[in-house]
């Protein structure tokens, strides 16, 4: 199923087994394009790594991690410590939980250079997550396709994330759906994805 720019924000996206709705661009073009400048210039990137057979790769792909406090988190066999929210931050956190009627306590960044930097197919079903919490995905930057599939039923749909746009994930998404972030040679302009989670203790 392609849904592109079909959206309404009291949408479920998908047909069974999670829960995923797409509010469009919740900033506007200036809003969206002054916190693009400042997340490209200001957060502390680093390149991401990750193992992959055993062997430790280091992917272009850059990736930040802050949160309300210095919470860990580990993906790939690698633990990250996270930064303190900065006040910019805390300013996309406090209008993602307004949207959402949610509360989040961290935020993983990653930084895509171009449409060649992808994500492939994973869940974010980390034991550090709150089960079954919701995951906001802000945008800015580029616009890209996204994608989830159906675990069991193979089921595919897909929708392209503006500038300025916010796509939540919850319920048993993470369960039942994979989604990644497809690479394509037909981008040549960076997309910053911030995603607002729950960290339990």
């Amino acid at each position: 199923m392609d849904l592109f720019n079909q959206f309404n924000k009291d949408v479920n996206l998908l047909p069974e087994g999670g829960v995923v709705n797409y509010y469009g661009c919740v900033f506007s073009k200036i809003e969206a394009d002054r916190m693009f400048n400042y997340l490209f210039n200001e957060i502390e990137w680093k390149n991401d790594q990750i193992y992959i057979f055993g062997k430790l790769i280091t992917t272009k792909r850059k990736v930040a991690w802050y949160a309300d406090e210095s919470f860990e988190y580990s993906y790939s066999n690698i633990t990250k410590v996270a930064l303190k929210f900065t006040d910019e931050l805390l300013q996309i956190k406090k209008l993602v939980e307004e949207q959402t009627n949610e509360t989040y306590n961290s935020c993983l960044l990653n930084l895509y250079h171009e449409g060649a930097e992808g994500m492939g197919w994973h869940s974010d079903g980390e034991k550090e997550l709150k089960k079954n919490g919701a995951i906001a995905s802000v945008s800015f930057g580029a616009e890209r396709k996204f994608v989830l599939k159906n675990k069991r039923t193979k089921e595919v749909v897909s929708l392209v994330l503006q500038h300025g746009s916010l796509l939540v994930m919850k319920g048993e998404t993470q369960t039942n759906w994979l989604h990644r972030l497809p690479p394509t040679k037909k981008i040549n302009r960076p997309r910053i994805n911030l995603t607002f989670r729950t960290i339990v203790s």
